[in-house]
């Protein structure tokens, strides 16, 4: 998750077009306008510029408006589209695409994935089933099936939401539907993510499930209603049926922070606050806070302790009593 800010200025395609008009060239084999449905048909090597945006297929057709405006692009037969910039190229591939020249939205239909390269490389990946980009508001949706990738950081959701700045930053980043963020060998699971990047924080609403292993192959897994992480300081605060397993300890409670090792990413400290528990085997130990380590694994319960051992003579008939 701590990599999740370099999905910034990368992440997003076809931001050329500006909200000032633009001149559109279109170029083919073949072009036909038929009055009666008010489309200009291209067929045959459809090339398409229009500032930095470059769109190629086999057909495409142009609505007009009773005031013989432009209205929308709609390219078929899976069109590519790209810009280049410095270094950098955005691309994007889809069944259909379509293109406002009025609201300067651009959609994509179909099979859509979207690629920026840097150099050669490719640094960013989205996968929908439907993307779109509102270069007015700078908010791109992509809806089904979406994955975001980047490097060994990968997303998965139903729908996502992605806002930027006029410079193409990242400003908000939200995942809906059975979303999955997955690092390496770490991975949550909520109904919604939610990422600032101004302030740096995730945070997951809903079923929410934390997988963490740590460098010994051992796994911690943090189960609430509610998450938040904080990619500078690392912090993990969660509330709403805390349940945490780590080895063979189980520690409940309506709210913890966890605290990483020093000099690491990885959660090592564990303070629940409000009426908590903690399980070891047949031990558990009830306390108004506790504090969990997992590295070097302990434990310390304070407030009010009580300890309840379960089946203490459980395989003996005979009964614990003072001899009366």
């Amino acid at each position: 998750m701590k990599k999740i800010l370099t999905l910034c200025l990368s992440v997003f395609l076809l931001t050329s077009i500006a909200a000032q008009s633009s001149d559109l060239i279109i170029e083919s084999k073949k072009q036909t306008f038929n009055e009666e449905d008010n489309k200009i048909k291209f067929n045959g090597n459809v090339n398409v510029k229009i500032d930095d945006l470059k769109v190629v297929g086999e057909s495409a057709d142009v609505n007009v408006t009773q005031d013989q405006k432009l209205d929308t692009a709609t390219f078929y037969e899976k069109p590519y589209a790209f810009e280049i910039k410095k270094n950098k190229k955005r691309e994007v591939k889809a069944n259909i695409l379509k293109v406002s020249l009025i609201t300067k939205i651009i959609r994509a239909e179909g099979d859509t994935q979207s690629i920026v390269y840097e150099g050669k490389k490719p640094v960013v990946v989205i996968n929908a089933d439907t993307q779109e980009y509102n270069t007015k508001t700078g908010i791109m949706t992509a809806n089904g099936a979406v994955t975001m990738l980047y490097k060994d950081l990968e997303t998965f959701s139903n729908d996502a939401e992605i806002t930027t700045d006029k410079n193409g930053d990242l400003k908000k980043l939200v995942l809906t539907g059975n979303a999955r963020i997955k690092q390496e060998k770490n991975e949550s699971y909520a109904d919604k993510f939610v990422y600032e990047a101004q302030s740096g924080i995730l945070t997951a609403y809903g079923n929410t499930t934390s997988n963490a292993t740590m460098d010994d192959g051992s796994k911690l897994v943090l189960k609430s209603n509610y998450q938040e992480y904080s990619q500078k300081s690392s912090v993990f605060n969660a509330s709403g049926n805390v349940r945490i397993w780590f080895q063979d300890y189980y520690a409940v409670g309506p709210k913890v922070t966890l605290y990483p090792e020093k000099g690491t990413t990885n959660p090592n400290e564990a303070y629940f606050t409000g009426r908590s528990s903690i399980t070891q085997g047949v031990r558990t130990i009830y306390a108004d806070k506790i504090k969990m380590t997992m590295k070097p694994k302990s434990f310390d319960a304070q407030g009010n302790t009580r300890t309840v051992i379960k089946n203490i003579g459980a395989g003996n008939d005979d009964n614990m009593t003072l001899g009366l």
